[in-house]
């Protein structure tokens, strides 16, 4: 099982990491979705922590559909996080018609060489999640899906995240559940979706809150439900 933790800061990536953090994605803006961060804390927080960090590559937080010049944007992003060390993006982007936008995901993906990619939570915007992960699936450098199923939460979408863990089973494609996760719950989900990845905010926040510092207990008490299953 493997855990992501979002972090906002050094003092978040220090803190999930000793927690037993595996992975994790560095984003700014978390009220806005997550948008991304400056250089300064990109290169920061790859040098403070040895775990993989995953940088988000999102613009703008007005939707998942970009300009030419938001693509260009999110090129040179995507070449100086290559540059900086850091394990890995996260990318998502969608056409009008809210289909995966595969002309400026191949152009991304060009860029971003050898670095890990998983497609984001634009993922559950999609009218057809399974169509969508079919067309994912074709690109090799895509290894992840962050998704809560198309809800909310990925309490809600649980029956949807196991029929993609379903489809994706025996491919290079995970699944990665995100999205009102925490400890409570949380074995239960594993064992109903077959997820392997979990991708956990706000819930391992102090008052379940971005606003507020990543709380090391509450990082455990999920590396705990993660692992419990294993254990058995």
């Amino acid at each position: 099982m493997k855990l992501e933790i979002i972090a906002s800061s050094v003092e978040d990536a220090r803190t999930a990491e000793a927690a037993g953090a595996d992975r994790l994605e560095l984003c700014a803006a978390l009220s806005e979705g997550g948008l991304t961060p400056s250089r300064g804390l990109i290169e920061a927080v790859v040098q403070a922590v040895s775990i993989p960090v995953h940088v988000i590559v999102r613009p703008h937080s007005h939707s998942f559909c970009y300009t030419e010049d938001d693509l260009d944007v999110m090129l040179r992003d995507i070449h100086f996080i290559r540059e900086s060390d850091a394990a890995g993006i996260v990318i998502g982007m969608l056409t009008d018609d809210g289909c995966i936008d595969t002309d400026s995901l191949e152009r991304c993906l060009t860029e971003a060489g050898g670095l890990s990619v998983t497609f984001h939570r634009a993922f559950d915007e999609v009218p057809d999640q399974l169509r969508a992960a079919a067309v994912l699936a074709g690109y090799p450098q895509v290894q992840r899906i962050l998704t809560s199923g198309g809800q909310p939460t990925a309490l809600l979408g649980a029956r949807r995240i196991r029929e993609l863990t379903e489809q994706t089973e025996g491919t290079d494609l995970i699944i990665l559940a995100g999205s009102g996760l925490e400890a409570d719950g949380l074995e239960n989900f594993i064992r109903e979706t077959g997820v392997r990845e979990v991708h956990i905010g706000s819930g391992v926040r102090e008052q379940q809150s971005y606003r507020h510092p990543i709380d090391p207990g509450e990082v455990k008490a999920v590396r705990r439900q993660m692992d419990e299953p294993e254990s058995e």
